[in-house]
C-alpha cells in the first residue's frame, strides 16, 4: 500500500492536471448520474439512461481536443449508424421472409468489411478511428435487433439522446473545469525540446572544446537525457497536433492554428538531436584521442568553440521566440556569428599543416558539428514561417526598422562541402 501511495504521489507531483483530471471525471459522471434521479426523465428514457453515463465514461479525455474528438466521433457516428441501420432494415424488409435475413446478413457483411479496411488507411485511423469502431458496432446493433423488435426506432431514438447528453456533459466539464488543451502542450514541447538541445551544446561546448576536456561528464546521465528525450517525442507531437486540430479557439491559438508547422520544427528538431548523438558518440568511442588533437590545435578548437556557443544562443532565442509567441531578430544575429565562425573554421582547416590520423579525427567532429549549425538554420527558417503563419509579436528589441520590414529568411546556407585539410604525409 505504501509504494502505491509513493507512486500516487509521484504522479501527481511530476504533473499536477492529472490529478484535476481525475477530479474533472468524477463532476462529469455525478453530473450525467442525476438523469437516474430525476423521475420524470428516467421515466421518459427508461434503461437507455445508462447510455448517457457510458458515454462520459468512453469520451472523457486528458485534454480538451481529446474529449472533444471521441465526442464527435461518437455522436456522429451513432447518428450515422442508425440512419443506415433504419435504411437497411426498410430495404430487406421488402424482399420478405428469408431474403430479409440474407439481405440483412450481407448489409452487415459488407459494413464490417469495408470500415475496417478504412481503420487501415492513416489519416482515419489517426482521426475517426474510434468513430469507424462505433459506426460499425452500432449499425450491427440496429441492424439486428430490427429483426425481432419492432420498437428498435424508439430504442434508437433514445440511445442518440443519451449519448448526445453524455457528450455535451463531457464537452462542457472538459472546457469550463480547468481545460487542458492538448494545442498548448505541443507549444510548450517544442519550445522545452529546443531548450534542450541548447542546454546539450551548451555543456558539450563547455566540456569538449574548452580547456580541459572530461569525457565522463560528456558520458554523464543528465547531460545525455537533455537531447536524448528529443528523439523521442514524434508519437506525442503527432497525436497534439491531430488533437490541436478539433480544439476551439483558445488564448492566442486561433480555430485554424498551423499545427502542421510544429510537426514540421519537431522533425528538425529530431534531426538535430541525431546529429548530436552520433558527435557525442563519436567523441566517446574515440576517447580521448581527437580532444588532444583538437587541445594542440588552439584555432580550430576556438572556432568550433565558437560555433557551439553561437549555435548554442540561437536554439534558445528560438525557443523563447516560440514559448512567448514573439519574434526575436536577435536570433539572425546569433546565426550571422555561427557563420563567422564557420568561416574561420574552414580557413583554419585549409591553412593547419595536420597529419593524416589527426585530420580524419578532427574533420569528422567538424562535419558533424557543421550539419547540427545547418540544422540549426533549418529551425530558425521554418520557426520564421511559423511566427509568419501564427501571427507572432514582434518583439521591441527589433526597433522601427523591424517593425516597417518583413523578417527575411536566412538565405545563405553554410556549405559543407569544400572543407580542405592540408594533410602533411
Amino acid at each position: 500500500m505504501v509504494s502505491i501511495y509513493t507512486k500516487m504521489k509521484k504522479l501527481a507531483n511530476d504533473d499536477p492536471r492529472r490529478l484535476l483530471h481525475s477530479l474533472k471525471v468524477g463532476i462529469a459522471l455525478t453530473l450525467v448520474s442525476t438523469l437516474y434521479y430525476v423521475t420524470p426523465i428516467f421515466k421518459g428514457f427508461g434503461s437507455s439512461t445508462i447510455w448517457a453515463v457510458l458515454t462520459v465514461v468512453l469520451v472523457m479525455e486528458f485534454t480538451v481536443g481529446g474529449t472533444l474528438t471521441k465526442g464527435l466521433n461518437r455522436a456522429m457516428a451513432t447518428l450515422l449508424a442508425v440512419a443506415s441501420g433504419f435504411g437497411a432494415h426498410h430495404v430487406a424488409i421488402l424482399t420478405g421472409g428469408k431474403g430479409e435475413i440474407i439481405l440483412l446478413g450481407i448489409f452487415i457483411f459488407l459494413i464490417a468489411v469495408v470500415a475496417t479496411f478504412l481503420r487501415f488507411i492513416p489519416v482515419i485511423k489517426a482521426r475517426y478511428d474510434y468513430g469507424v469502431l462505433i459506426f460499425m458496432l452500432t449499425f450491427s446493433l440496429v441492424a439486428v435487433s430490427s429483426f425481432r423488435n419492432h420498437e428498435t426506432f424508439m430504442l434508437a431514438y433514445k440511445r442518440l439522446v443519451t449519448i448526445a447528453i453524455g457528450v455535451a456533459v463531457a464537452l462542457l466539464v472538459s472546457v469550463l473545469v480547468f481545460p487542458i488543451w492538448a494545442g498548448e502542450d505541443l507549444h510548450l514541447l517544442t519550445a522545452t525540446n529546443l531548450e534542450r538541445l541548447a542546454g546539450f551544446l551548451e555543456g558539450f561546448g563547455a566540456e569538449y572544446f574548452g580547456e580541459k576536456v572530461k569525457h565522463d561528464k560528456i558520458k554523464s546521465k543528465a547531460l545525455l537525457q537533455t537531447y536524448k528525450s528529443v528523439l523521442n517525442t514524434k508519437a506525442t507531437e503527432d497525436s497534439l497536433a491531430n488533437l490541436g486540430r478539433w480544439e476551439p479557439r483558445h488564448g492566442r491559438f486561433q480555430f485554424r492554428h498551423p499545427w502542421k508547422q510544429y510537426q514540421k520544427i519537431g522533425s528538425l528538431c529530431r534531426r538535430c538531436a541525431y546529429l548530436v548523438e552520433a558527435l557525442r558518440s563519436y567523441i566517446i568511442r574515440s576517447e580521448s584521442q581527437a580532444a588532444s588533437e583538437l587541445e594542440k590545435n588552439t584555432r580550430i578548437r576556438d572556432a568550433c568553440m565558437e560555433i557551439s556557443k553561437e549555435s548554442r544562443r540561437t536554439m534558445k532565442v528560438l525557443a523563447s521566440s516560440v514559448k512567448t509567441m514573439t519574434k526575436f531578430s536577435v536570433s539572425k544575429k546569433h546565426m550571422t556569428a555561427a557563420a563567422e565562425a564557420v568561416k574561420s573554421l574552414k580557413m583554419s582547416l585549409s591553412e593547419e599543416g595536420l597529419l593524416l590520423r589527426e585530420a580524419l579525427h578532427i574533420a569528422t567532429i567538424v562535419s558533424l558539428l557543421l550539419e547540427i549549425v545547418s540544422c540549426a538554420q533549418d529551425i530558425e527558417v521554418a520557426i520564421e514561417e511559423l511566427a509568419k503563419l501564427a501571427g507572432f509579436e514582434i518583439s521591441s528589441d527589433q526597433g522601427n526598422d523591424g517593425l516597417k520590414e518583413k523578417e527575411k529568411s536566412v538565405s545563405d546556407h553554410i556549405e559543407l562541402e569544400g572543407i580542405s585539410i592540408v594533410v602533411l604525409e
